[in-house]
């Protein structure tokens, strides 16, 4: 069996020394890839370079990446490479990354100059996009402090969970939704809505305010509902293995 697992969470640049991340640590990804390879598994794990990593070893192999854009590059790269039989992606990517980086002089002079160039226009989705396309060039590795207010404009990224079933039909994909202190109702809707629209075989549904240190409450959700839970790390690590060992 080969496994693919991506653990931690992307870290989108800002400039050369600052970037925008979230707070995944990779543990419960390290320890589901400890997992599978204790149990005979081949393991490639994909991981953000700030995240917790297994160590390698003859049947675990792991490649750090940093942004949205090399996680897709990367995934890519091993789904060519290898079949496998199933991939766990438990890294939290980045809805957003950094389009446009403007001190608070330079989006004041940008605007001013866009109001006194279309007078009578109202910025609109469609102007936006020219107006962000005529940021003056710099070339500053690191943009100054010596500014009140940074203004960042985000742009939306493609949803690589939604790669894998294109790039292998077969293999056996397991999704995860993290919510934030909502009803079970809610948070297992969304977990099967998300399923759906990545073509996931299965779904951890987790809510942040049911993790604390090794406690960590996961249900395992696929096309019939709640398959399995678990309530610390270790846990849904072992029902992972269990629910996938009779993939094949």
């Amino acid at each position: 069996m080969r496994i693919l697992v991506t653990l931690g969470g992307t870290s989108e640049k800002i400039d050369d020394v600052r970037s925008i991340t979230n707070h995944a640590t990779g543990t419960l990804g390290t320890l589901i890839a400890s997992a599978f390879e204790q149990s005979g598994a081949t393991v490639d794990v994909i991981a953000s370079a700030s995240a917790i990593k297994p160590n390698e070893s003859s049947k675990l192999h792991v490649t750090t990446i940093h942004d949205t854009y090399e996680l897709s590059q990367a995934l890519e790269r091993c789904m060519k490479e290898h079949v496998y039989d199933a991939v766990i992606h438990s890294m939290a990517v980045s809805d957003f990354t950094t389009e446009t980086v403007y001190s608070e002089e330079q989006f004041l002079t940008q605007m001013n100059q866009w109001h006194l160039a279309h007078p009578n226009q109202t910025l609109d989705k469609e102007s936006l996009a020219t107006f962000l396309a005529n940021k003056p060039e710099v070339n500053e590795t690191k943009l100054s402090s010596n500014t009140n207010h940074l203004v960042l404009f985000l742009q939306k990224t493609p949803k690589v969970i939604q790669m894998i079933k294109s790039l292998q039909p077969k293999t056996c994909l397991v999704g995860f939704k993290l919510l934030v202190d909502v009803s079970k109702d809610d948070l297992f809707a969304v977990a099967e809505a998300s399923r759906k629209k990545s073509q996931a075989d299965f779904v951890l549904a987790n809510d942040l305010t049911s993790i604390a240190g090794n406690d960590h409450i996961g249900y395992l959700l696929n096309e019939h509902g709640i398959v399995a839970q678990a309530e610390t790390k270790p846990a849904i690590a072992q029902m992972l293995v269990d629910q996938l060992k009779h993939i094949n």
